[in-house]
């Protein structure tokens, strides 16, 4: 079997069409154990997978470097590692190369982290890193600036 590289991202599409795309930690868990941790080259992670998370970036993130997942009700990125470092204790599989191409730099750094200190406990190199991947993103997902601060930015008080 060829080994296939997911990328996770809720609304952006790889240009590169070899890639598999999940939009979500339930598509993803579903495609990692169906095609096997060792059949998977690469993974590629976004951390914001919905709308919580997009308030929580906009409002706490970008502005202050702060991240609460108190305040995020659909599962991330980070929950994506934590099951991939769970499938890869339980099943003694080594990871495949894992990146980050999230512009959250909270949760890139948090995932990077996870995935690195992971590695490096397993005597591995420590290869988690941040990376640009070409993408698109549909026409009906592409809101402006003025669109999103009023989508996502909360009332200050």
């Amino acid at each position: 079997m060829e080994k296939i590289k997911i990328y996770l991202d809720d609304v952006r599409t790889p240009t590169d069409p070899t890639w598999e795309v999940a939009r979500d930690y339930d598509q993803f868990v579903e495609l990692v154990t169906k095609t096997g941790l060792e059949n998977i080259e690469m993974i590629s992670l976004d951390h914001d997978l919905g709308e919580s998370a997009m308030m929580e970036y906009y409002n706490n993130v970008k502005d202050n470097y702060t991240l609460d997942y108190n305040n995020i009700e659909e599962k991330t990125g980070m929950d994506c590692c934590k099951f991939l470092v769970n499938l890869s204790m339980d099943k003694n599989i080594q990871l495949p190369t894992i990146t980050v191409h999230s512009a959250n730099p909270v949760g890139s750094h948090n995932m990077m982290g996870y995935i690195t200190n992971y590695q490096m406990n397993c005597g591995l190199p420590q290869d988690c890193k941040r990376v640009q991947i070409s993408f698109t993103i549909s026409e009906e997902l592409i809101l402006s600036p003025e669109a999103r601060k009023a989508k996502w930015r909360r009332p200050k008080n």
